[in-house]
């Protein structure tokens, strides 16, 4: 499935993490979590185990993308995982997240490539929550 035909199908709740070692996490997440291989690149895993899907992205995917350097960083609770809720509106949430003293760590935007508009939000704890609804 074209990755933005796959960023389209998504509902629901998902988790997103980075990854220094794709090949090591393709270990964990095959070996010792059991879970099953729905996609497997130099880029990206896409899993599934347990009732859901997840997946994890080589730190390189994100080298322009501000979450990377706080995942290096090591210094924010968090860190390197992302929330993401799927069809919830970006544009409202930013907005709501701006009124409430919330950090938007990026977008709201387009992203061609996951076939979504997106918005990135940091919580009080650190997490990175991401609202994203179906590109038209």
């Amino acid at each position: 499935m074209a990755p933005p035909d796959y960023g389209q199908s998504l509902a629901g709740f998902s988790i997103n993490l980075l990854s220094a070692n794709l090949a090591r996490a393709l270990q964990f997440q095959r070996d010792v979590l059991q879970a099953d291989i729905l996609h497997q690149d130099e880029d990206l895993l896409i899993l599934r185990g347990y009732g859901g899907n997840w997946m994890v992205h080589a730190d390189h995917t994100y080298e322009k993308h501000p979450l990377l350097a706080d995942t290096l960083a090591e210094s924010r609770r968090g860190a390197g995982i992302e929330l993401r809720l799927h069809h919830c509106d970006p544009d409202a949430t930013a907005a709501r997240a701006v009124e409430q003293g919330f950090r938007v760590l990026d977008g709201p935007r387009a992203q061609p490539d996951h076939g979504l508009r997106e918005v990135h939000i940091i919580d009080d704890d650190g997490y990175v929550w991401v609202a994203d609804t179906p590109l038209k």
